[in-house]
Protein backbone atom coordinates (compact mmCIF):
# COMPACT_ATOMS: atom_id res chain seq x y z
CA UNK A 1 0.00 0.00 0.00
CA UNK A 2 1.16 3.49 -0.82
CA UNK A 3 2.31 6.15 1.58
CA UNK A 4 0.89 9.67 1.66
CA UNK A 5 4.38 10.64 0.46
CA UNK A 6 6.32 13.74 1.42
CA UNK A 7 4.50 15.96 3.89
CA UNK A 8 5.07 19.42 5.33
CA UNK A 9 4.12 20.47 8.87
CA UNK A 10 1.98 23.57 9.27
CA UNK A 11 1.64 26.04 12.14
CA UNK A 12 -1.36 27.81 13.60
CA UNK A 13 -0.94 30.68 16.05
CA UNK A 14 -3.45 31.55 18.78
CA UNK A 15 -3.36 34.95 20.45
CA UNK A 16 -6.34 34.20 22.70
CA UNK A 17 -5.11 32.60 25.96
CA UNK A 18 -5.95 28.95 26.57
CA UNK A 19 -7.44 28.48 30.07
CA UNK A 20 -5.96 25.40 31.76
CA UNK A 21 -7.44 22.98 34.29
CA UNK A 22 -4.88 24.16 36.85
CA UNK A 23 -6.29 27.70 36.79
CA UNK A 24 -3.29 28.99 34.85
CA UNK A 25 -3.43 29.89 31.19
CA UNK A 26 -1.27 29.48 28.12
CA UNK A 27 -0.93 32.82 26.35
CA UNK A 28 0.06 33.47 22.77
CA UNK A 29 0.79 29.90 21.70
CA UNK A 30 1.38 28.02 18.46
CA UNK A 31 0.31 24.50 17.47
CA UNK A 32 2.06 22.46 14.80
CA UNK A 33 -0.08 20.09 12.75
CA UNK A 34 -0.20 17.98 9.60
CA UNK A 35 -3.09 16.93 7.37
CA UNK A 36 -3.43 14.08 4.89
CA UNK A 37 -6.11 13.44 2.30
CA UNK A 38 -8.76 15.85 1.07
CA UNK A 39 -11.50 17.50 3.08
CA UNK A 40 -14.82 16.92 1.32
CA UNK A 41 -17.19 19.72 0.34
CA UNK A 42 -19.24 19.70 3.52
CA UNK A 43 -16.24 18.91 5.74
CA UNK A 44 -17.79 15.74 7.12
CA UNK A 45 -14.91 13.30 6.52
CA UNK A 46 -12.32 14.66 8.98
CA UNK A 47 -10.61 12.33 11.47
CA UNK A 48 -8.44 13.69 14.26
CA UNK A 49 -5.58 11.42 15.43
CA UNK A 50 -4.30 12.16 18.95
CA UNK A 51 -0.70 11.31 19.75
CA UNK A 52 0.77 9.43 22.69
CA UNK A 53 3.72 10.21 24.99
CA UNK A 54 6.74 10.42 22.70
CA UNK A 55 4.93 10.91 19.38
CA UNK A 56 3.81 14.06 17.59
CA UNK A 57 1.71 15.53 14.79
CA UNK A 58 3.75 13.53 12.25
CA UNK A 59 1.46 10.53 11.83
CA UNK A 60 2.07 9.45 8.25
CA UNK A 61 4.27 10.05 5.23
CA UNK A 62 7.85 11.28 5.38
CA UNK A 63 9.86 14.47 5.25
CA UNK A 64 11.61 15.13 1.94
CA UNK A 65 15.34 14.59 2.17
CA UNK A 66 15.13 13.01 5.63
CA UNK A 67 15.71 9.24 5.66
CA UNK A 68 13.84 7.21 8.28
CA UNK A 69 11.33 10.01 8.86
CA UNK A 70 8.16 7.95 8.41
CA UNK A 71 5.23 9.01 10.57
CA UNK A 72 4.70 7.05 13.76
CA UNK A 73 1.43 5.47 12.54
CA UNK A 74 2.34 5.23 8.86
CA UNK A 75 1.30 1.56 8.74
CA UNK A 76 -2.26 2.55 9.68
CA UNK A 77 -2.81 5.88 7.91
CA UNK A 78 -2.49 6.38 4.16
CA UNK A 79 -3.98 5.52 0.77
CA UNK A 80 -5.64 2.10 0.95
CA UNK A 81 -4.65 1.62 4.60
CA UNK A 82 -7.12 1.00 7.45
CA UNK A 83 -7.54 4.76 7.94
CA UNK A 84 -7.71 5.46 4.22
CA UNK A 85 -6.63 8.96 3.17
CA UNK A 86 -8.43 8.43 -0.15
CA UNK A 87 -11.62 8.60 1.92
CA UNK A 88 -10.76 10.64 5.01
CA UNK A 89 -9.11 13.94 5.78
CA UNK A 90 -6.76 13.08 8.64
CA UNK A 91 -5.45 15.67 11.10
CA UNK A 92 -2.51 15.27 13.47
CA UNK A 93 -1.87 17.98 16.09
CA UNK A 94 1.19 18.35 18.29
CA UNK A 95 -0.01 19.10 21.82
CA UNK A 96 1.14 22.15 23.78
CA UNK A 97 3.97 21.25 26.14
CA UNK A 98 5.52 18.91 23.59
CA UNK A 99 9.02 19.27 22.17
CA UNK A 100 8.08 18.81 18.51
CA UNK A 101 7.17 22.33 17.49
CA UNK A 102 4.08 23.39 19.42
CA UNK A 103 4.65 25.88 22.23
CA UNK A 104 6.44 24.07 25.03
CA UNK A 105 9.12 24.35 27.71
CA UNK A 106 11.86 25.09 25.18
CA UNK A 107 10.05 28.16 23.80
CA UNK A 108 10.56 31.71 25.09
CA UNK A 109 8.47 32.70 28.09
CA UNK A 110 6.04 35.49 27.05
CA UNK A 111 6.60 37.44 30.27
CA UNK A 112 8.98 40.34 29.43
CA UNK A 113 10.45 40.01 32.92
CA UNK A 114 11.87 36.65 31.88
CA UNK A 115 14.05 38.35 29.29
CA UNK A 116 13.14 35.96 26.49
CA UNK A 117 14.43 32.93 28.38
CA UNK A 118 12.77 29.55 27.73
CA UNK A 119 9.82 28.53 29.90
CA UNK A 120 11.73 25.55 31.27
CA UNK A 121 10.15 24.37 34.53
CA UNK A 122 7.83 27.41 34.46
CA UNK A 123 5.74 25.96 31.65
CA UNK A 124 2.27 25.44 33.15
CA UNK A 125 1.11 21.93 33.96
CA UNK A 126 -1.20 20.65 31.23
CA UNK A 127 -3.83 17.92 31.28
CA UNK A 128 -5.50 15.68 28.73
CA UNK A 129 -8.49 18.01 28.91
CA UNK A 130 -6.28 21.03 28.15
CA UNK A 131 -4.90 19.28 25.08
CA UNK A 132 -8.39 18.48 23.84
CA UNK A 133 -9.41 22.12 24.29
CA UNK A 134 -6.39 23.20 22.23
CA UNK A 135 -7.18 20.65 19.52
CA UNK A 136 -10.79 21.78 19.39
CA UNK A 137 -9.69 25.35 18.68
CA UNK A 138 -7.52 24.26 15.77
CA UNK A 139 -10.22 22.01 14.32
CA UNK A 140 -12.67 24.91 14.53
CA UNK A 141 -10.20 27.18 12.71
CA UNK A 142 -10.13 24.62 9.90
CA UNK A 143 -13.87 25.18 9.53
CA UNK A 144 -14.79 21.69 10.73
CA UNK A 145 -17.86 21.72 12.96
CA UNK A 146 -18.08 17.96 13.50
CA UNK A 147 -15.38 15.30 13.16
CA UNK A 148 -16.23 11.95 11.64
CA UNK A 149 -14.04 10.39 14.34
CA UNK A 150 -11.36 11.00 16.93
CA UNK A 151 -8.76 8.24 17.14
CA UNK A 152 -5.92 7.63 19.57
CA UNK A 153 -3.83 4.91 21.15
CA UNK A 154 -2.57 4.81 24.74
CA UNK A 155 -2.44 8.43 25.97
CA UNK A 156 -3.97 9.34 22.60
CA UNK A 157 -6.88 7.07 23.45
CA UNK A 158 -7.45 9.04 26.65
CA UNK A 159 -7.67 12.18 24.53
CA UNK A 160 -10.18 10.51 22.21
CA UNK A 161 -12.31 9.59 25.23
CA UNK A 162 -12.02 13.13 26.60
CA UNK A 163 -13.33 14.51 23.30
CA UNK A 164 -16.60 12.61 23.83
CA UNK A 165 -16.92 14.14 27.30
CA UNK A 166 -15.93 17.75 26.54
CA UNK A 167 -17.21 18.15 22.98
CA UNK A 168 -19.74 15.35 22.40
CA UNK A 169 -21.55 17.36 19.73
CA UNK A 170 -18.36 17.80 17.70
CA UNK A 171 -17.61 14.17 16.81
CA UNK A 172 -19.57 11.14 15.69
CA UNK A 173 -17.22 8.26 16.52
CA UNK A 174 -14.53 7.62 19.13
CA UNK A 175 -11.83 5.03 18.47
CA UNK A 176 -9.73 4.36 21.57
CA UNK A 177 -6.94 1.77 21.36
CA UNK A 178 -4.85 0.26 24.18
CA UNK A 179 -6.03 2.82 26.69
CA UNK A 180 -7.61 3.13 30.14
CA UNK A 181 -10.10 5.30 32.04
CA UNK A 182 -7.27 6.26 34.42
CA UNK A 183 -3.84 5.05 35.48
CA UNK A 184 -3.47 2.35 38.07
CA UNK A 185 -1.32 2.99 41.14
CA UNK A 186 1.36 0.81 39.57
CA UNK A 187 1.41 2.94 36.42
CA UNK A 188 1.63 6.16 38.43
CA UNK A 189 4.52 4.57 40.32
CA UNK A 190 6.41 3.80 37.10
CA UNK A 191 5.90 7.41 35.97
CA UNK A 192 7.18 8.75 39.28
CA UNK A 193 10.36 6.64 39.19
CA UNK A 194 11.02 7.89 35.65
CA UNK A 195 10.49 11.49 36.72
CA UNK A 196 12.81 11.06 39.71
CA UNK A 197 15.50 9.79 37.36
CA UNK A 198 15.24 13.07 35.44
CA UNK A 199 14.95 15.60 38.26
CA UNK A 200 17.81 14.06 40.24
CA UNK A 201 20.16 14.24 37.25
CA UNK A 202 22.79 16.90 38.16
CA UNK A 203 22.30 18.42 34.71
CA UNK A 204 18.58 19.05 35.28
CA UNK A 205 19.15 22.34 37.17
CA UNK A 206 15.57 22.50 38.43
CA UNK A 207 14.25 22.35 34.88
CA UNK A 208 16.25 25.36 33.66
CA UNK A 209 19.08 23.37 32.10
CA UNK A 210 18.81 25.24 28.78
CA UNK A 211 20.58 28.23 30.33
CA UNK A 212 23.46 25.96 31.32
CA UNK A 213 23.92 24.52 27.84
CA UNK A 214 23.39 20.95 29.06
CA UNK A 215 20.79 18.20 28.83
CA UNK A 216 19.88 15.80 31.67
CA UNK A 217 20.66 12.91 29.34
CA UNK A 218 21.41 10.39 32.06
CA UNK A 219 18.01 10.89 33.64
CA UNK A 220 16.25 10.74 30.27
CA UNK A 221 18.01 7.49 29.41
CA UNK A 222 16.89 5.82 32.61
CA UNK A 223 13.35 7.19 32.25
CA UNK A 224 13.11 5.76 28.75
CA UNK A 225 14.49 2.40 29.83
CA UNK A 226 11.89 2.17 32.59
CA UNK A 227 9.10 3.15 30.22
CA UNK A 228 10.23 0.81 27.48
CA UNK A 229 10.13 -2.19 29.78
CA UNK A 230 6.46 -1.46 30.47
CA UNK A 231 5.63 -1.22 26.76
CA UNK A 232 6.80 -4.76 26.04
CA UNK A 233 5.36 -8.07 27.19
CA UNK A 234 7.39 -10.71 28.99
CA UNK A 235 6.78 -13.08 26.08
CA UNK A 236 8.03 -10.61 23.47
CA UNK A 237 11.16 -9.81 25.49
CA UNK A 238 11.83 -13.51 26.01
CA UNK A 239 11.34 -14.31 22.32
CA UNK A 240 13.53 -11.45 21.13
CA UNK A 241 16.32 -11.57 23.73
CA UNK A 242 15.87 -14.39 26.23
CA UNK A 243 19.01 -14.70 28.32
CA UNK A 244 21.29 -14.23 25.33
CA UNK A 245 24.63 -12.74 26.23
CA UNK A 246 26.73 -10.36 24.19
CA UNK A 247 29.69 -12.68 24.58
CA UNK A 248 30.26 -16.32 25.41
CA UNK A 249 32.69 -15.24 28.10
CA UNK A 250 31.20 -14.15 31.42
CA UNK A 251 32.55 -10.73 32.32
CA UNK A 252 31.68 -10.88 36.02
CA UNK A 253 30.96 -7.15 35.94
CA UNK A 254 28.25 -5.24 37.80
CA UNK A 255 28.48 -2.23 35.49
CA UNK A 256 29.28 -3.43 31.98
CA UNK A 257 26.69 -4.81 29.55
CA UNK A 258 26.46 -8.60 29.75
CA UNK A 259 23.04 -9.42 28.24
CA UNK A 260 21.48 -8.44 24.93
CA UNK A 261 18.40 -7.04 26.65
CA UNK A 262 20.68 -4.63 28.55
CA UNK A 263 22.25 -3.51 25.29
CA UNK A 264 18.83 -2.97 23.73
CA UNK A 265 17.52 -0.89 26.63
CA UNK A 266 20.62 1.27 26.74
CA UNK A 267 20.36 1.85 23.01
CA UNK A 268 16.71 2.92 23.36
CA UNK A 269 17.60 5.22 26.23
CA UNK A 270 20.46 6.80 24.31
CA UNK A 271 18.30 7.49 21.26
CA UNK A 272 15.53 8.99 23.38
CA UNK A 273 17.87 11.35 25.22
CA UNK A 274 19.02 12.79 21.89
CA UNK A 275 15.60 14.00 20.71
CA UNK A 276 13.23 14.31 23.67
CA UNK A 277 12.97 17.18 26.14
CA UNK A 278 13.16 16.42 29.87
CA UNK A 279 10.57 19.01 30.89
CA UNK A 280 8.19 17.67 28.25
CA UNK A 281 8.61 14.19 29.70
CA UNK A 282 7.66 15.45 33.15
CA UNK A 283 4.62 17.30 31.80
CA UNK A 284 3.26 14.45 29.71
CA UNK A 285 3.66 11.75 32.34
CA UNK A 286 1.90 13.99 34.85
CA UNK A 287 -0.96 14.54 32.40
CA UNK A 288 -1.26 10.76 32.22
CA UNK A 289 -1.44 10.59 36.01
CA UNK A 290 -4.16 13.22 36.26
CA UNK A 291 -6.57 11.76 33.69
CA UNK A 292 -9.57 10.40 35.57
CA UNK A 293 -12.97 11.44 34.16
CA UNK A 294 -14.84 9.44 36.82
CA UNK A 295 -13.33 11.51 39.63
CA UNK A 296 -15.79 14.37 39.13
CA UNK A 297 -18.61 11.82 39.46
CA UNK A 298 -17.60 10.20 42.71
CA UNK A 299 -15.65 7.51 40.90
CA UNK A 300 -18.65 6.48 38.79
CA UNK A 301 -17.38 6.01 35.22
CA UNK A 302 -20.88 5.30 33.91
CA UNK A 303 -22.03 8.68 35.17
CA UNK A 304 -19.09 10.35 33.45
CA UNK A 305 -20.09 8.92 30.06
CA UNK A 306 -23.74 9.97 30.21
CA UNK A 307 -22.94 12.97 28.02
CA UNK A 308 -21.66 10.63 25.27
CA UNK A 309 -24.90 8.68 24.86
CA UNK A 310 -25.38 9.45 21.18
CA UNK A 311 -21.78 8.70 20.14
CA UNK A 312 -20.47 5.46 18.67
CA UNK A 313 -17.32 3.82 20.01
CA UNK A 314 -14.70 1.27 19.07
CA UNK A 315 -12.43 0.02 21.87
CA UNK A 316 -9.42 -2.17 21.08
CA UNK A 317 -7.11 -3.88 23.58
CA UNK A 318 -4.31 -6.45 23.42
CA UNK A 319 -4.06 -9.56 25.57
CA UNK A 320 -0.42 -9.09 26.59
CA UNK A 321 -0.67 -5.35 27.30
CA UNK A 322 -0.12 -5.26 31.05
CA UNK A 323 0.32 -1.50 31.23
CA UNK A 324 -3.17 -0.81 29.80
CA UNK A 325 -4.68 -4.24 30.17
CA UNK A 326 -7.88 -5.47 28.46
CA UNK A 327 -9.62 -5.26 31.84
CA UNK A 328 -9.22 -1.46 31.74
CA UNK A 329 -10.82 -1.27 28.28
CA UNK A 330 -13.64 -3.48 29.50
CA UNK A 331 -14.29 -0.96 32.28
CA UNK A 332 -14.91 1.66 29.60
CA UNK A 333 -17.08 -0.74 27.59
CA UNK A 334 -19.21 -1.46 30.67
CA UNK A 335 -19.65 2.26 31.37
CA UNK A 336 -20.80 2.78 27.79
CA UNK A 337 -23.17 -0.21 27.86
CA UNK A 338 -24.62 1.10 31.12
CA UNK A 339 -25.59 4.20 29.13
CA UNK A 340 -26.92 2.14 26.20
CA UNK A 341 -24.18 3.55 23.98
CA UNK A 342 -23.37 1.74 20.75
CA UNK A 343 -19.92 0.24 21.30
CA UNK A 344 -17.77 -2.33 19.50
CA UNK A 345 -14.98 -4.03 21.39
CA UNK A 346 -12.07 -6.08 20.05
CA UNK A 347 -9.54 -7.87 22.23
CA UNK A 348 -6.61 -8.88 20.06
CA UNK A 349 -4.47 -11.87 21.01
CA UNK A 350 -1.07 -10.36 20.27
CA UNK A 351 2.30 -11.09 21.92
CA UNK A 352 3.79 -7.59 21.70
CA UNK A 353 2.51 -5.93 24.87
CA UNK A 354 1.44 -2.29 24.89
CA UNK A 355 3.45 -1.52 21.75
CA UNK A 356 1.06 -3.74 19.78
CA UNK A 357 -1.10 -0.71 18.95
CA UNK A 358 1.76 0.67 16.84
CA UNK A 359 2.42 -2.56 14.93
CA UNK A 360 0.94 -4.06 11.78
CA UNK A 361 -1.02 -6.99 13.18
CA UNK A 362 -3.47 -8.21 10.48
CA UNK A 363 -6.29 -8.92 12.98
CA UNK A 364 -5.93 -5.51 14.60
CA UNK A 365 -5.73 -3.71 11.27
CA UNK A 366 -8.68 -5.74 10.02
CA UNK A 367 -10.81 -4.43 12.89
CA UNK A 368 -9.70 -0.86 12.26
CA UNK A 369 -10.29 -1.11 8.52
CA UNK A 370 -13.79 -2.52 8.95
CA UNK A 371 -14.75 0.19 11.44
CA UNK A 372 -13.50 3.07 9.30
CA UNK A 373 -15.18 1.58 6.23
CA UNK A 374 -18.41 1.63 8.23
CA UNK A 375 -17.85 5.28 9.10
CA UNK A 376 -17.14 6.08 5.45
CA UNK A 377 -20.34 4.38 4.27
CA UNK A 378 -22.35 6.73 6.46
CA UNK A 379 -20.73 9.91 5.17
CA UNK A 380 -22.99 11.45 2.56
CA UNK A 381 -22.58 14.62 0.49
CA UNK A 382 -24.82 16.29 3.07
CA UNK A 383 -22.64 15.07 5.94
CA UNK A 384 -25.28 12.83 7.49
CA UNK A 385 -24.35 11.51 10.90
CA UNK A 386 -23.25 7.90 11.15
Amino acid sequence: MASVGAVTPQQMHFAEPLPLQSGAQLADYTLVYETYGTLNADKSNAVLVCHALNASHHIAGHYAGQPKSDGWWDNLVGPGKPLDTNRFFVIGINNPGSCFGSTGPMHPHPDPAKGGRPYGADFPVVTVEDWVDAQARLVERLGITQLAAVLGGSLGGMQALAWTLRYPERLRHCVAVATAPNLSAQNIAFNEVARRAIVTDPDFHGGHFYAHGVVPARGLRVARMIGHITYLSDDSMEAKFGRERRSDAVGYSTQEIEFQIESYLRHQGEKFSEYFDANTYLLITRALDYFDPARAHGGDLSAAFKVARDKKFLLVSFTTDWRFSPARSREIVKALVDNQVEVSYAEIDAPHGHDAFLLEDPRYHGVMRAYFERIDQNITPQGARA
